[in-house]
C-alpha cells in the first residue's frame, strides 16, 4: 500500500501537535504530530491521516498555538474538511494476514489512501473523501469486521457517515 503523501511531497510543510489521553490497551503515546500547510494566521490544513488522533481528519483546519517548546500545538478544530478518518487492523490469523496490502485491496474499490503505521504494527489509517459512498464502505468494514478480516474504528466521522 503506498502512502498518501510521500516524505518529498511534505516539502515545505509543518507539523501540528496534538496532544490526548492513551487509550488502555491502546498505544502508550500521548502525542501525534501530523503534516500540515500553514495557513498564516494560526491555523493549518492537515495534509496526513491521523493514526492515533481522533476527531480531525485530513484536509481539516486547526487552529494551533506555538508552545514554548518551538512546536505549534492544536488547540481546536476550525473547520470540517467533510473527510473521515477510518482505521483498520487486519487479524494476523484471519484471510489477509498481517497484510495491510491486502486490507488497502479490499478497500481500492472506493478510492481511498492511506497509510500503514508500521511493520511491526499493520495498522492502516485511511482518508475517507467527503464524496466517497459512504454506506458501501461501511458495509465492507462491517462484513470484514464479521468474517475476521480486520478491525476498524472510525477516528472521524461527520453526519453524512454516521447517517449513511
Amino acid at each position: 500500500m503506498e502512502s498518501t503523501e510521500s516524505t518529498e511531497s511534505m516539502v515545505g510543510k509543518v507539523k501540528v501537535w496534538f496532544r490526548f489521553a492513551p487509550r488502555e490497551g491502546w498505544f502508550p503515546q500521548d502525542t501525534e504530530g501530523l503534516w500540515a500547510t500553514d495557513l498564516g494566521d494560526g491555523t493549518a490544513r492537515i495534509e496526513n491521516v491521523p493514526f492515533l488522533q481522533d476527531g480531525v481528519a485530513e484536509g481539516d483546519v486547526v487552529r494551533y498555538q506555538n508552545g514554548p517548546d518551538g512546536l505549534r500545538w492544536a488547540v481546536g478544530r476550525v473547520t470540517s474538511s467533510g473527510n473521515c478518518t477510518i482505521r483498520v487492523v487486519p487479524v494476523p490469523t484471519g484471510p489477509l494476514g498481517r497484510s495491510p496490502q491486502a486490507v488497502h485491496r479490499q478497500l481500492a474499490a472506493f478510492g481511498l489512501g492511506g497509510e500503514v503505521f508500521s511493520e511491526d504494527f499493520p495498522m492502516a489509517a485511511f482518508t475517507v473523501p467527503a464524496d466517497a459512498d459512504f454506506g458501501g464502505i461501511k458495509a465492507l468494514l462491517a462484513r470484514g469486521q464479521t468474517a475476521g478480516w480486520w478491525y476498524y474504528e472510525v477516528g472521524c466521522g461527520t453526519d453524512k457517515w454516521w447517517n449513511a
